[in-house]
């Protein structure tokens, strides 16, 4: 019983870190309107995010060994729905939305740490491969949040409105899941400080290294669809902003479907070949949005995408927590770094192609993100590492 309550409150954690995110960032070109951002500064903004989310997993990660897991998530998951809601707030002026965005990667950086230490806790405790199915939930979230946003463009509803509503839903939930989610002692098996403290020293950092880089990549092209899709498909293939969000919106449909399988996949071929076609599946849709004349096809292509590279973040989660012998999550916070390396390196590289002249920027651009999934298919004997000897293996408490 124990068990189902913090794998419960584990998945609405993912669900509404889901939510949330793509409320926000599907309604990526009114907030540019909003505050007559050029696309250079958009692209500050954006970039903005993941800079200062690598601090708060950063940070969130020394809270792990005194607090646990639970307590980051529980304080972070909440600051999260309102930093969106001030985001809404900020009307035209720039310094209040710079500072707004700065709190909200900040708190999604803590939660995005957190959240994930609490799966592979539930992992752990279940003995089996799970950690694909909370990403599952964290993408049939992100539907409903890009759905919405489809619908607040729809009815020219204002960006307070359309980030306030589904806000509250994640406070509230947030509050009345936290209690549910494993404790510090829950997590491992209780050591003390000093042990933590050199059990961590243990934590190799190579196999993290190999594991980081290839989901580095993964969400540099992750941060193309989610950042610029919308833009991508009104500027450059003239679809409407009631259309615009639903790349996004089909780009987690596919995520949803091939996570919910991920988890049988590990178990049967274990997780290097899942890895591997992942990446190739992943490549060919990438190369089908970079090639597409008109939005349908673009949306088809990003389903093609979400199907394949989605299967790298769990697994890479998975991978890391096999070298950890704290059991306390922080080869989990060191690996989440390269997410926020992605995220800055994929906002960069696309926002420098976006706010230059000419037609096809953002379709050059994309080739980037193409090649590093490439880059995946190379690292993926990285995804079943080894325990390193001498490390303890962590057990349920």
């Amino acid at each position: 019983m124990r068990d189902r309550q913090a794998r419960l409150a584990t998945f609405g954690a993912f669900g509404i870190q889901g939510l949330c995110f793509a409320s926000l960032v599907t309604r990526v070109p009114q907030i540019q309107d909003a505050h007559g951002l050029s696309d250079a500064d958009l692209a500050i903004v954006l970039l903005l995010v993941p800079v200062i989310a690598g601090v708060g997993s950063t940070l969130s990660g020394l809270l792990f060994t005194r607090y646990g897991s639970a307590v980051v998530l529980r304080v972070a998951q909440p600051a999260v729905c309102v930093a969106a809601v001030l985001i809404g707030l900020t009307g035209g002026e720039l310094l209040p939305l710079y500072g707004a965005v700065a709190l909200f990667g900040l708190f999604v950086g803590a939660v995005d740490a957190s959240m994930n230490a609490q799966a592979v806790a539930v992992e752990r405790h279940e003995q089996r491969s799970v950690i694909s199915g909370f990403y599952a939930v964290w993408s049939v979230a992100g539907i409903a949040g890009g759905l919405w946003a489809s619908f607040a463009n729809s009815q020219d509803m204002s960006l307070f409105t359309g980030f306030v509503i589904p806000s509250a839903l994640g406070v509230a939930g947030a509050l009345a899941l936290g209690p549910f989610l494993y404790r510090r002692r829950e997590e491992a098996g209780g050591p003390s400080a000093e042990e933590i403290k050199a059990a961590a020293k243990r934590v190799p950092w190579r196999p993290i290294l190999l594991v980081g880089i290839a989901m580095g990549s993964f969400y540099i092209a992750d941060a193309a669809i989610s950042n610029y899709s919308a833009k991508y498909l009104e500027d450059e293939l003239a679809a409407s902003a009631t259309v615009a969000p639903l790349a996004y919106v089909a780009y987690q449909v596919a995520m949803v479907l091939s996570r919910s399988i991920a988890d049988f996949g590990v178990r049967s071929f274990g997780p290097v070949l899942v890895v591997r076609i992942g990446a190739v599946v992943g490549f060919l849709g990438m190369l089908g949005v970079i090639i597409a004349p008109n939005a349908l096809l673009a949306i088809a292509a990003v389903t093609v995408m979400g199907l394949g590279v989605c299967v790298v973040a769990p697994i890479a989660f998975s991978a890391a927590d096999r070298v950890d012998g704290t059991g306390l999550g922080i080869a989990v916070s060191r690996v989440n770094l390269f997410n926020y390396v992605g995220f800055v390196l994929g906002a960069g590289i696309i926002g420098a192609f976006a706010s230059a002249d000419g037609d096809s920027n953002l379709r050059l651009a994309f080739t980037i993100p193409a090649g590093l999934i490439l880059l995946i298919v190379l690292l993926a004997p990285s995804f079943s590492p080894k325990t390193p000897a001498g490390a303890a293996e962590p057990s349920p408490a």
